[in-house]
């Protein structure tokens, strides 16, 4: 039989230098690549992977190198284009463990081939059952046995006969899964780096049409006075705007890092090709006419996507209005929109192309600078995600501001984030929208639970574009706050008055506001703000000038820079209703590089109102009241048995019935790269086995998995829970029904306890489950939900009649098929609560809390956090929500075991994290009582099939 082509390990992906790949497993269509490919290797590289001189394969071994059965035999290759530029491969030798081997084109060792693969050869194969590569390296090859210990993974070496052999155990680690993130984040750093930073710039479409969209583009770049060569591409004209014209982007004289795509659409696929063979780095597509207009755009999109990258290039767009870098060393302004922002300090990403132009128009009024600036447009390829990655690192950028539509990869986004935020705040607006355009309802979860995520990753959410540029402002030029007491200094009692009560509406603490009167001149307002800022007791200072007639503005205005200079303190102001940087309170820079019109670090922003002050300065409080938290990684629980409750996942899902599997992908399908394309030549490894036509012998495998023929379908559950397959079905299969598990089981295995229940159908066997598990007792009704329905509990039920008599009751007012519950009265007093779990489509892994009370579950009191959680994690979440007063001694309720509630929801997430194929966990109710938590119910469902998480696996693009 033909073996199954796996076409989920397909994958496009970032290399070190920032370019991009394709990777996929070989298929005996590829024999002509194969040996296109040998016939281009060096002789070092052939002797490095043989052993030995060998000018080129015999027939039988091509036959036998594009003939794998995906199971036992594996290999991968990575394309550029349709030709292949590197190979990776192993050969199952015995249970649980293969040779490797793989061999890099020397035009492409350099650029991070070797390891992108490693990566996903490591995935695939512990998704068969493999444990453990073995690989035999000659000494001298170095780089091969650098690639491999560096990977993270645990090592070791022997060296016998002559040969270096390398055992590498496949377990994930935290260093192999620090690596994976580390070359990640320098690849897509790198890729928008090329991006924004290029040598040289093509304008393809850029005709003699005043006002048409590429002559913009061209006149744009021209006015910002770009450092490097400009070209425009137009077919038939000469010159642009006074600029040489070539007929083609191939018939450029020069090299071309980026070129700008204003072509229709329907030639965009063309010009890719062009740009491929000319060897540019990156496209900006600011055409339209692609997903936006329905299927068929959607369709020219993708292919726009999957076309650039298998040729090395990066996309930003379609529909997009370009990209911008202000610095002196570039002078980029690849966009539609004249008026661009002066250097600045912030980096701003705008998923919307048609807000863009206002945008940056509002960042311009506003009087602040910008670092370099993204619209992505409809993101076909480059997201907010891989600039991210970019301004992270990059020196010139201090404050990132998105405005985001949608998330393509929340779970890898919100990774990001939560590193990036530590040194450097993102301010993000984010509408209505999630992945794919779904709405976070649909998803199951609400926007709070989006804004809870946020928060939980350092991001600060704001409500509308004025937020994100009044709070943008204030992070850019002023410190971060140490805390939330707040000095107001005011010329007009009212005003004074709306900024303290602004103060302590959202959660600050204002000191008596210090009016100067009316007349207050330079003088008072100087000694003021200077006397409230050498105080212990403030963190901040709000001012307030709005002189009833014409004062000394510029005066004053240098007295306030004055006072706050060497304070250290955020200072912001309502100075005469201004609304942005006013010119009086601006700091010029002493750089030469810097200098101009827009203002540098100590700049003081104003306000139109001090509620807008106070507002923004709330959020830049919280903000530096979590990073003031050192990032801790989640607690080691040493009482877990993670081992058991994969077995038992795996075991339940096994006796479940099978989800339907659709077709794969057809192995013979070699439209996926057409036309030839040139392979972007850049500096690798050879790696190594023995000679491959006399391959080891694979022992009888011991997996079911491998023993199963690889032309048998794994489908449904009974592939997710095959612990051969880590929990990955090798075919696509369609959604199946929820398969309920024993949650009472699974908790155990994470150190939780369900308050013992027995389900019983009868008053005598009421009576009897009562005796054994001791009196007094609760009767209840056992279906899900029915905690949130009045009349389902019975409490303090001492003795059989009582029992009897509850029966009776719930038998007449529901009927006597009901099912019913016996339970032992918990201890009183305590505060009822309830936390769950839900593995969302984007996030992932998601546990909530709230308080079990009628009213807080009427009003949605609740919050969320992504798993796995750290203790501050927990803490954050308990106290999230508004109710959570009760739980501290408020209110009349005793205090109680917050510690150990905290403690039950590390637990929780550490086992949602742990299991992918966990679909909701209920604990319904968690009584948390002075010195414990008790868990009364607990209802856990599994998903059918359990497919990876997004952000889960080896590095690849969405």
């Amino acid at each position: 039989m033909e073996a199954q082509y796996p076409a989920h390990w397909e994958a496009d992906v970032v290399l070190a230098d920032g370019g991009t790949a394709h990777v996929r497993p070989i298929r005996p269509a590829d024999a002509d690549r194969l040996r296109s490919f040998y016939s281009r290797l060096s002789d070092e590289s052939i002797y490095f992977r043989f052993f030995g001189p060998r000018p080129r394969l015999s027939d039988k071994e091509v036959t036998r190198f594009t003939n794998v059965d995906y199971v036992n035999r594996v290999a991968l290759i990575a394309t550029l284009g349709t030709e292949m530029v590197a190979v990776i491969r192993y050969d199952r030798t015995g249970p649980g463990e293969a040779e490797v081997a793989f061999l890099v084109e020397d035009a492409h060792q350099g650029r991070g081939v070797a390891s992108v693969l490693l990566e996903h050869l490591a995935a695939t194969a512990r998704e068969r059952g493999i444990e453990r590569f073995i690989a035999d390296v000659l000494p001298a090859n170095m780089r091969m046995t650098g690639l491999l210990r560096q990977a993270g993974y645990t090592a070791q070496s022997q060296f016998e006969d002559g040969v270096v052999r390398m055992t590498l155990d496949l377990t994930p680690t935290d260093t192999s899964a620090e690596v994976t993130a580390a070359r990640e984040h320098r690849a897509e750093s790198r890729s928008i780096a090329r991006l924004l930073a290029p040598g040289s710039v093509a304008v393809v479409g850029a005709s003699r049409e005043p006002g048409g969209v590429g002559q913009t583009v061209l006149r744009n770049l021209l006015a910002a006075d770009f450092t490097g060569p400009v070209y425009p591409v137009h077919r038939e004209v000469r010159a642009v705007a006074g600029v040489r014209a070539y007929p083609s982007v191939t018939a450029i004289d020069g090299d071309v890092d980026l070129a700008v795509v204003a072509v229709p659409a329907e030639s965009v696929i063309d010009v890719v090709k062009e740009c491929a063979e000319k060897g540019v780095h990156g496209l900006i597509v600011v055409s339209s006419g692609f997903r936006e207009t329905g299927a068929q755009g959607r369709a020219r999109q993708d292919e726009l996507a999957r076309l650039a990258r298998s040729y090395g290039l990066r996309v930003v767009g379609p529909n997009c209005l370009g990209i911008a870098n202000t610095d002196p060393a570039v002078k980029l302004n690849a966009t539609l929109a004249a008026t661009v922002p002066g250097r600045g300090k912030v980096g701003f990403f705008s998923q919307s192309g048609a807000l863009g132009t206002a945008l940056l128009q509002r960042v311009a009024q506003r009087g602040m600078g910008i670092s370099s600036f993204v619209s992505a447009g409809n993101r076909a390829d480059v997201s907010g995600n891989d600039l991210l990655q970019y301004w992270e690192e990059d020196d010139s950028t201090e404050v990132i501001l998105l405005y985001l539509e949608s998330l393509g990869n929340p779970r890898k986004f919100t990774r990001l984030a939560r590193r990036t935020a530590r040194s450097k705040p993102i301010v993000v607006v984010k509408s209505g929208g999630t992945p794919a355009g779904h709405s976070a309802e649909e998803l199951g979860l609400p926007d709070s639970a989006i804004s809870s995520l946020f928060a939980q990753a350092g991001l600060i959410r704001v409500d509308d574009l004025i937020q994100l540029f009044d709070v943008g402002q204030l992070l850019a030029y002023q410190p971060l706050p140490a805390g939330p007491r707040v000095a107001v200094v005011t010329n007009s009692d009212a005003l004074g008055l709306l900024a303290a009560d602004a103060c302590l509406a959202a959660g600050l603490e204002p000191r008596p506001p210090v009016n100067l009167g009316a007349a207050a001149g330079p003088a008072e307002y100087g000694t003021a703000l200077a006397g409230e800022l050498s105080s212990a007791d403030v963190d901040a200072a709000v001012v307030i000038y709005m002189p009833p007639i014409p004062g000394k503005t510029d005066e004053v205005a240098a007295e306030l820079l004055r006072a706050s200079m060497d304070a250290d303190k955020p200072v912001l102001t309502t100075f005469r209703g201004h609304l942005g940087m006013h010119p009086a309170l601006r700091v010029r820079s002493t750089s030469t590089a810097t200098s101009g019109a827009t203002p540098s670090r100590g700049s003081i922003p104003s306000y139109a109102a001090p509620e807008e002050a106070v507002r923004a300065l709330a959020h830049v409080v919280r903000y530096a009241t979590w990073r003031a938290h050192p990032a801790v990684p989640p607690p080691e629980l040493d009482d877990l048995d993670t081992d058991r409750a994969r077995a038992l996942v795996h075991t339940t899902l096994s006796s479940a019935p099978a989800a339907q599997a659709t077709t794969p992908a057809d192995p013979q399908d070699t439209s996926a790269h057409p036309s030839p394309g040139p392979a972007d030549p850049s500096p690798a490894p050879a790696a190594s086995t023995p000679d491959p036509s006399n391959p080891p012998t694979a022992s009888a495998p011991t997996s079911a998995s491998a023993q199963a023929p690889a032309s048998t379908p794994a489908s449904g559950p009974a592939a997710a829970s095959d612990p051969a397959t880590n929990g990955v079905s090798s075919v696509f299969a369609e959604p199946g029904p929820p398969v309920e598990i024993d949650a009472t089981e699974l908790l155990s295995c994470y150190g939780l306890t369900v308050w013992p229940s027995e389900v019983v159908r009868s008053p005598d066997e009421a009576v009897a489950a009562a005796e054994r598990l001791g009196w007094p007792v609760v009767l209840k009704v056992a279906g899900p939900g029915a905690s949130r329905r009045a009349g389902t509990v019975r409490l303090g039920l001492t003795g059989p009649e009582m029992v009897c008599h509850a029966y009776a009751g719930f038998a007449d007012q529901l009927g006597e098929e009901v099912e019913l519950a016996v339970q032992r009265m918990a201890p009183q007093p305590a505060v009822p609560t309830v936390v769950g779990v839900i593995e969302d489509p984007a996030f992932g892994p998601v546990v909530s809390f709230g308080l079990g009370e009628v009213t807080a579950r009427l009003l949605l009191d609740q919050g969320f956090r992504l798993a796995p959680l750290t203790g501050e994690d927990a803490a954050a979440l308990v106290r999230s929500v508004r109710a959570a007063p009760l739980l501290f001694g408020e209110y009349g309720y005793p205090p109680v075991a917050v510690d150990a509630l905290e403690d039950l929801l590390v637990r929780v997430g550490r086992l949602a994290n742990d299991l992918p194929e966990l679909a909701r966990l209920d604990l319904d109710q968690v009584l948390v009582g002075e010195s414990s938590v008790i868990v009364l119910g607990a209802r856990a469902t599994l998903r059918t099939p359990a497919g990876p998480r997004l952000d889960g696996g080896p590095r690849r693009l969405s």
